[in-house]
């Protein structure tokens, strides 16, 4: 830590206010505080960067093609390594793989819903998905819950783990907003975890999981991520978690608020949203 940065955690420490009032303020999530960079050679971070690039551009990618694409730009690497590497990235909801696709010990399979299923209203349909943020010297993972009529980003955290902690704390921050009448995720241990569908049983929410490998069942979340890679991430260079917080809420602010979609009319999701919530 540097003597910069030591004394900006001083000041931080020694507020009046606590650290969930100081994370309020600022617009950052609270689990900011408390990153510490993940452990990953200089060399792995290089290849998760490119890796991640190339998977926004195809998703329908496995590790086979991941790791001729790579030879192809001169990286010398195994399909083993590609394949620990997506792990990392948290990739397996669009592309089957079994470490990561790995649903939570004991999950109860919860069918596909939405399959022909017209979107034509507000808190219709809401789903969450995780995805990989790249930083300057490490990464983390950012969730997002998206109403798919107005493509409205109801609620975001950022954390440096993939853990169940923080997609709660973005279903919790969602339905004090509202409520769905079918929530939709993919089979990861995060959203078939205990916690996480008994908290949407207990809201009398209808609960959809994609099938296994079908990146099409929550393609308005793959949009987002698209749009938040895009135009946010890879036009910048996050120095640190921090960093890459502050300026996640202002591009979520920008992508609710004055973002122009076709799809909407040329309307922004917020206008949308709350005239006809």
């Amino acid at each position: 830590m540097s003597s910069e940065q030591r004394r900006e955690w001083i000041e931080w420490d020694q507020s009046p206010l606590s650290i969930t009032q100081q994370c309020t303020l600022v617009d950052v999530p609270r689990s900011t505080v408390y990153y510490e960079p993940v452990g990953v050679s200089v060399a792995d971070l290089e290849l998760m960067h490119r890796l991640d690039e190339q998977y926004t551009r195809t998703p329908f990618y496995g590790s086979r093609r991941m790791t001729a694409w790579l030879r192809t730009q001169g990286h010398v690497v195994n399909r083993k390594r590609v394949t620990r590497l997506l792990a990392l990235l948290g990739l397996a909801a669009l592309v089957p793989r079994r470490q990561l696709s790995k649903p939570a010990p004991g999950h109860r399979i919860y069918p596909y819903l939405l399959r022909d299923v017209p979107i034509d209203r507000v808190d219709q349909v809401w789903s969450t998905d995780i995805t990989y943020i790249r930083l300057r010297r490490g990464f983390a993972y950012l969730v997002a819950v998206i109403d798919w009529y107005s493509r409205y980003v109801l609620a975001w955290e950022l954390a440096p783990t993939l853990d169940t902690e923080f997609c709660m704390t973005a279903l919790e921050t969602a339905l004090r907003q509202g409520q769905p009448e079918i929530f939709n995720t993919d089979q990861g241990a995060q959203f078939t975890s205990a916690v996480f569908t008994g908290r949407l049983e207990a809201a009398g929410v209808q609960i959809s999981m994609d099938g296994r490998g079908r990146a099409l069942d929550n393609v308005f979340v793959e949009r987002l991520w698209r749009s938040v890679k895009y135009e946010e991430v890879y036009l910048k260079d996050y120095t640190g978690f921090a960093d890459a917080a502050r300026n996640l809420a202002g591009y979520f602010r920008f992508y609710n608020g004055e973002r122009l979609h076709q799809a909407l009319g040329y309307r922004t999701p917020a206008v949308v949203y709350r005239a006809a919530a």
